[in-house]
C-alpha cells in the first residue's frame, strides 16, 4: 500500500515538473508566478477566512465602518482597471490585433514584454479584489457573501494564474481586457455607494450593474466562439479558450439567475429595501441607506438613521 502512495505521489510530482515547465519563462521573475503553490496558500487562506475564521472573531464584536479604507480602495481599483485597459490596448488590441485569431507574440519584443506585464498586472489584481470579501466579513455584511461571490473571487485568479503562465497574450487575453473594463464602471459604483447617502442620487443605476456583467459573459463567450468556425488558427493554446467559452457561460447562468432572483422575483432584495406602492417610493422603516461594496439599503456603514413619518408623529403626540 504504502509503495503505491510513493507512486502516485512520484507520479503527480512529475505532472507538477511538466506543467511548472512548460510556463512561459519571460514571467519567471515576477511575484507569485515562480510556482503555483504561493498563489493557491492565498486563496486557501482566503476560503478560510470569510468562511470559518473571520465570521467567528467578528461574532461578538460590532462591525467595523471602514467608510474611508472602502473610498480609497474601489477608487483605487478603478485607477487601476483603467490603467490595465488601457495597456491592454497599448499592447495589442488597438494596435497589432485583429479581434480574431491572434496569437501569442512569444518575442522579447518591447510590445510582447508590455502584454507579458498587462496580463501579469491583471492576475495580481485578481488578488487584491480579495478584500472585497474581507470587507464584507469585517462588516458583518454576511448576506453578501454568497455562493457566486467566493467562487467568482477564488476561481477566477486560481485559473487566470495558469493562463497567465501559459498564455500572456493573443486572444486569450480578450476577456482580461473586457473583465477590467467591466471593474472601472463597478467599483466606481461601489466607491460612489461608499461615500455615504449624499451620493444617492447618483446610484439609480445600480441593477444595471448586473446586465453589464452578463454582456461581459456574452462578449467573451462569442469572441472565443469564434474559433470554433476557423479553417485554421495558429492561436497556441486552444485549451484556454474552450476554458474561457465554459467560463462566460457558466457565469452568464450564475448571473442570470441572481438577476432573476433579485429584480424578477425579488427573493434577494434586503428587507429594508424600497416599497413600490401606487408608483410612488416610499422608505420601508424610513431607511434608505448605502451598504458599501454591495448596495443594500439598510444602513450605511452602520451609521446614518432615520426615523419614520408615523414614528415621529406617534412621538409628537406623546409630547
Amino acid at each position: 500500500m504504502f509503495q503505491g502512495i510513493r507512486e502516485l505521489g512520484s507520479h503527480a510530482m512529475d505532472i507538477y515538473d511538466y506543467l511548472v515547465a512548460g510556463t512561459d519563462q519571460r514571467l519567471k521573475d515576477y511575484p507569485l508566478m515562480q510556482s503555483p503553490i504561493p498563489m493557491s496558500i492565498i486563496l486557501l487562506c482566503y476560503l478560510l477566512f470569510v468562511l470559518y475564521i473571520g465570521p467567528r472573531i467578528m461574532a461578538n464584536r460590532k462591525p467595523f465602518q471602514l467608510k474611508e479604507a472602502m473610498i480609497v480602495y474601489n477608487f483605487t481599483l478603478v485607477a487601476l482597471s483603467v490603467y490595465i485597459v488601457y495597456e491592454f490596448m497599448m499592447s495589442g488590441w488597438a494596435t497589432t490585433y485583429t479581434w480574431r485569431c491572434d496569437a501569442i507574440d512569444t518575442s522579447e519584443s518591447p510590445q510582447a514584454l508590455r502584454m507579458v506585464q498587462v496580463a501579469w498586472l491583471f492576475w495580481f489584481s485578481k488578488i487584491v479584489e480579495l478584500m472585497d470579501t474581507i470587507f464584507f466579513v469585517l462588516r458583518k455584511k454576511h448576506g453578501q457573501i454568497t455562493f457566486l461571490h467566493i467562487f467568482h473571487h477564488s476561481f477566477m485568479p486560481w485559473t487566470w494564474w495558469w493562463g497567465v503562465s501559459y498564455a500572456p497574450g493573443g486572444m486569450g487575453s480578450f476577456h482580461a481586457m473586457v473583465n477590467s473594463t467591466v471593474h472601472v464602471i463597478m467599483y466606481f459604483y461601489y466607491g460612489l455607494a461608499a461615500a455615504g447617502p449624499r451620493f444617492q442620487k447618483f446610484l439609480w443605476w445600480k441593477k444595471y450593474m448586473t446586465a453589464i456583467q452578463l454582456t461581459q459573459f456574452v462578449l467573451v463567450s462569442l469572441h472565443a466562439t469564434q474559433y470554433y468556425f476557423m479553417d485554421s488558427c495558429d492561436y497556441q493554446f486552444p485549451m484556454i479558450l474552450h476554458l474561457i467559452w465554459m467560463y462566460g457561460t457558466f457565469f452568464f447562468v450564475l448571473f442570470s439567475n441572481f438577476w432573476i432572483q433579485a429584480y424578477v422575483k425579488g427573493k434577494r432584495l434586503p428587507k429594508h429595501d424600497i416599497k413600490q406602492q401606487n408608483g410612488t417610493a416610499v422608505y420601508a422603516n424610513g431607511k434608505h441607506q448605502e451598504n458599501g461594496n454591495s448596495i443594500n439599503h439598510g444602513a450605511t456603514n452602520g451609521s446614518t438613521r432615520h426615523e419614520n413619518g408615523s414614528s415621529h408623529m406617534g412621538k409628537m403626540k406623546k409630547a
